[in-house]
């Protein structure tokens, strides 16, 4: 469905300031055109968001549940706002570039402690965003390329392989398969498991790889976040699938390989065709595909 921004920003207007009266001036609009734009977005929504009262307005049970979640995205949007101009009066100081949450976490300091080794003065802007947000920030020129998933690259992107990287079992320390060569998605039926629903689509890439196995697995907990559901298992509350990267030795959780059948996804720096990269881009994009190979390796070994 199409965003309705003027309606949300009536809406939130008319409930922070109490009235329309209020909200109009706020917005600098008439008040017959705040009640507009609440209709239109009342109407496109199918519910009543507010109702006036003799004291000013009232929130529905469906205005309760909208008002944090436009604030939330109203929110995102300025920041996001804020970051674009502040990156287009200062870009060429920057070397930006992208990379997905699961891989940044591992490698981001010693990737800029390597950067600012090598080049002392440069400045880095880093967007840990979703494979979809690092793929458009490349094709915008924002990000000068991007450490992503190949499933997210777009055709108009170069994906330079990496490495194909291993989802792993993440399990408590203490835990008895902590201590396994491996194990098997047979053996996890019966324990409870954390499901992790992200942007990038891991969740999707295992449900495909398993089949009518996943109908079978224990989903007790649910989390939108890869570092939620790794603390979650920290507090032994279940067990999760992650990228190999996302578990960091010595932090309390287990990194087991998991066999039958094996899941990986393939890691790329993505770039624009036709725009070489600066000296200190290619550094960076370079160091950051030899440090995930690292990682990679060490967690093999």
């Amino acid at each position: 469905m199409q965003i309705d921004f003027l309606g949300i920003q009536a809406f939130l207007a008319v409930v922070e300031s109490g009235s329309f009266a209020m909200a109009a001036a706020r917005l600098h609009l008439s008040q017959t055109a705040v009640s507009h734009r609440m209709r239109k977005l009342e109407e496109s929504l199918g519910v009543a968001l507010v109702v006036r009262t003799s004291r000013g307005i009232a929130l529905t049970e469906a205005g309760n549940a909208l008002l944090p979640r436009a604030r939330s995205a109203v929110q995102q949007l300025e920041v996001s706002f804020d970051d674009v101009r502040r990156h287009g009066q200062d870009a060429t100081r920057w070397v930006a570039f992208g990379c997905v949450p699961t891989v940044s976490a591992s490698i981001l300091v010693p990737l800029l402690r390597r950067a600012a080794e090598r080049f002392p003065q440069v400045q880095v802007r880093l967007f840990d965003s979703s494979p979809v947000e690092v793929a458009e920030l490349v094709q915008a020129g924002t990000a000068a390329f991007g450490i992503t998933l190949a499933q997210g690259v777009p055709e108009k992107l170069s994906a330079q392989p990496i490495a194909r990287e291993p989802f792993v079992l993440a399990c408590p320390a203490d835990h008895p398969f902590a201590a396994r060569a491996s194990v098997a998605w047979g053996e996890l039926l019966a324990q409870p498991m954390i499901r992790i629903s992200l942007p990038s689509g891991n969740s999707m890439t295992i449900d495909d790889a398993l089949g009518p196995l996943r109908e079978q697995v224990n989903w007790r907990y649910e989390a939108q976040r890869t570092a939620m559901a790794v603390e979650m298992v920290r507090g032994g509350l279940g067990l999760t699938v992650v990228p190999r990267l996302c578990v960091r030795a010595g932090d309390g959780v287990a990194a087991v390989p998991i066999e039958g059948p094996e899941i990986t996804r393939l890691l790329v720096v993505a770039t624009r065709p036709g725009v070489p990269l600066r000296a200190e881009e290619s550094f960076l994009a370079e160091t950051a595909a030899a440090l995930v190979r690292e990682h990679l390796a060490a967690g093999a070994g």
